[in-house]
């Protein structure tokens, strides 16, 4: 698979030009578990389009936030909407009201997720792994299904391993199995839970570079990444959180070459 011609993403305001994504609003989020605050007071815009990547330590709350964005995680106080709706709730009398299980499901499939450990059913193909939620959804016949997730796996540099089932193929190929399979439904938003984080040092290449293709597509993503270097080639923005609150956001020069908190500071210096 030959890597894609990118274009620096500085050469454009924060997405500017792309835009079949959807917005994602998250405002004023709280979290804790167990009298543990994971996630204070945190406010953040992501535009229709744009690409943020989250960064920080262990701990900071990054994949806690990003679990928000698809009700994964339900918050304590604030609200996430995208596209201007909320995935778990309703507003109705000027209160939230949490939605039966269905209409967060209905909801959901705007936002797709690829996860650290790929979870793809053990006993499908590749082209089942795919195929299964647009079906299941009633979006597409079988057939049609069929035909869109082989053409998704060409598109993840996988043509021809549609037969094949999760423990024939590499993790790698997992990997890209689970990023087709999110964009089977063809989502508005797609979230990375840090998607190399399971991968040998080897795999990791074959990865990005599919995440940097989907990343030109419009839709609009919200990576979390301890691959700083593929952090400032793919993002608008990055974003560094540390305690559980954003401590600074802004270009990948910004952030990476010249942060203005101490502890963007001292986190930068450890990773590059």
């Amino acid at each position: 698979m030959s890597a894609p011609v990118l274009q620096p993403r500085s050469s454009a305001p924060a997405g500017a030009g792309r835009g079949t994504g959807a917005e994602v609003v998250i405002d004023a989020v709280s979290k804790s578990y167990s009298g543990t605050q994971v996630l204070n007071d945190v406010s953040l815009t992501v535009a229709a389009g744009e690409v943020v990547t989250l960064i920080g330590p262990s701990g900071s709350g990054k994949s806690t936030l990003l679990r928000t964005v698809n009700h994964l995680e339900t918050v304590d106080s604030g609200s996430v909407t995208v596209g201007g709706e909320y995935i778990g709730y309703a507003l109705r009398g000027g209160a939230l009201h949490e939605l039966p299980e269905r209409e967060v499901l209905r909801r959901r499939t705007k936002v797709g997720l690829v996860f650290q450990h790929f979870n793809l059913f053990p006993h499908l193909t590749a082209v089942e792994n795919i195929a299964i939620a647009p079906v299941s959804l009633k979006r597409l016949s079988q057939a049609e299904a069929t035909e869109r997730a082989r053409a998704l796996l060409a598109r993840v540099g996988l043509e021809g391993h549609g037969d094949k089932f999760p423990r024939q193929l590499s993790g790698g190929q997992q990997q890209r199995v689970a990023i087709a399979r999110a964009l089977a439904l063809e989502p508005e938003v797609l979230l990375f839970d840090e998607p190399t984080s399971a991968l040998d040092p080897e795999l990791v290449g074959e990865v990005l570079e599919v995440i940097r293709e989907v990343a030109g597509d419009g839709t609009t993503l919200l990576i979390v990444t301890h691959e700083i270097g593929f952090a400032r080639e793919v993002s608008d923005r990055i974003v560094f959180l540390d305690g559980g609150e954003i401590v600074e956001q802004g270009t990948p020069e910004q952030i990476l070459s010249h942060p203005t908190q101490q502890r963007t500071r001292d986190f930068v210096s450890r990773v590059l």
